[in-house]
């Protein structure tokens, strides 16, 4: 579920709220790129917060949907609902301040790559699961987080990349307590919320043109690798490994008894 709250300074505070691990069905992905395509007409807006509720930001794609689709329904909804749902973050009329913290995985990486700012809880680590889970894609959005080099060894060993880490990149802007985290995103949207609304959107479009970052295109180029591991059988079983457990192993440490299922 993803819940939406627009405050009086023209803060939106988007929040991903499905447990226990925040993993995006098709549904959430859709709503979630809705809500925030839909902020070009709203002129109350004047900046997004996006979060995670519970244990931490977000825990990839639902794989399970994916695998209990037919044939590649589940394959394709995800990959083009991750294209779609970045590049709404990265094409949104106004800022967007992401807030992480728990764990950020797969997808979760993804969003996070694309936001305007990051803050993050100490700690916390970013996931790049694509050689685990039997993907080729998403690399355009993982690039706002780190410098090539660094992208390369994530990807190829599927290991956690700190969110102390990232700050020394200044990916991350500052690092805050996860319990303080909401509040502190909060406090750094009223202070962009502050700003010349036609100011902020100008800005936001100038930015987009500068860095020239054409995640639609480049992404779409990097499915068809993902696809291609699809259609010679070599993802599926990946995917179901990643689902029995390999994700469980990214997450912190204390889950219970339900959480051990997880997707």
């Amino acid at each position: 579920m993803i819940t939406e709250h627009v405050d009086d300074a023209g803060i939106a505070e988007l929040v991903l709220d499905a447990p226990p691990v925040n993993a995006l069905n098709l549904k959430d992905i859709a709503t979630l790129a809705a809500r925030l395509r839909s902020y070009a007409t709203d002129e109350r807006v004047r900046v997004v917060v996006l979060r995670g509720a519970g244990r931490g930001f977000c825990g990839g794609g639902d794989v399970k949907e994916v695998q209990s689709l037919p044939g590649f329904e589940g394959v394709l909804g995800q990959t083009h609902g991750s294209m779609e749902l970045t590049t709404a973050i990265a094409e949104c009329a106004v800022p967007v301040i992401g807030a992480v913290h728990g764990f950020c995985i797969g997808l979760g990486v993804l969003v996070a790559g694309v936001c305007d700012v990051l803050l993050a809880a100490p700690g916390t680590p970013f996931v790049l699961a694509e050689a685990d889970n039997g993907a080729a894609s998403g690399m355009i959005q993982a690039i706002g987080l780190m410098p090539e080099k660094r992208l390369r060894a994530a990807l190829f060993t599927a290991e956690p990349v700190a969110a102390e880490e990232l700050h020394h990149f200044g990916s991350v802007l500052r690092l805050v307590p996860a319990e303080e985290l909401p509040a502190a995103a909060r406090d750094l949207a009223g202070r962009v919320a502050a700003k010349n609304p036609a100011v902020l959107r100008a800005l936001k479009a100038a930015t987009d043109e500068s860095i020239g970052r054409d995640v639609r295109g480049v992404f779409r180029r990097e499915l068809a690798h993902t696809l291609d591991l699809n259609l010679r059988g070599e993802a599926a079983p990946l995917r179901e490994n990643f689902v029995r457990g390999t994700r469980g192993s990214y997450l912190e440490t204390g889950r219970t008894a339900d959480e051990q299922d997880a997707p």
